[in-house]
């Protein structure tokens, strides 16, 4: 079994979006959401995206993984579906994609992070993040197509909400 290493937990938004509302791990509770009521007729001016990510850190490098058809990398983790915690989602999703099984009980809370994605539309995306121990050998599934260990010069190679990841991870130490 691998054990994750020390974290200082963050919560944290980019410049570009500061709403309100956000899940912050199991157990605990969000300040509620501003309501924006509109038109039917009005288009929405932004969509949603909430996921997560495990961190998964080794001699101050971080696992990133890049999917098929894709050429950007990525924390692992994914989209929750349906009414999944946090934890179920981050379970299932690094199962899927690292063929590793995650230790529940030893997860915890890195922080939540919040940016716009990069292609320039009203598209933000809500990062939860967890360390968490886990079984198995670091295998990309199908639908993975390469795994690397990338240190904060790395930081330009992955999306805007990653990138607040990687910010707090140096200043904390264990990114280098």
């Amino acid at each position: 079994m691998r054990t994750a290493g020390p974290l200082i937990p963050r919560v944290r938004r980019s410049a570009h979006h500061r709403g309100e509302g956000r899940r912050e791990g199991p157990g605990t509770t969000a300040a509620p959401a501003r309501v924006k009521l509109r038109a039917v007729s009005e288009p929405a001016r932004e969509q949603f995206i909430d996921t997560v990510a495990w961190v998964l850190i080794e001699n101050g490098r971080i696992l990133c993984a890049r999917p098929r058809g894709k050429d950007v990398f990525f924390i692992p983790g994914g989209k929750r579906e349906g009414a999944e915690t946090d934890l179920q989602t981050l379970v299932r999703e690094v199962a899927e994609e690292l063929a590793v099984e995650l230790t529940p009980e030893s997860a915890a809370h890195v922080g939540t992070y919040e940016a716009a994605i990069a292609d320039g539309h009203d598209t933000v995306v809500r990062m939860a993040c967890y360390t968490a121990d886990y079984r198995g050998v670091l295998t990309a599934s199908s639908e993975i197509e390469a795994l690397a260990w990338f240190g904060f010069g790395d930081r330009d190679l992955v999306p805007p909400v990653d990138q607040l990841l990687f910010d707090d991870l140096a200043a904390a130490g264990s990114l280098r």
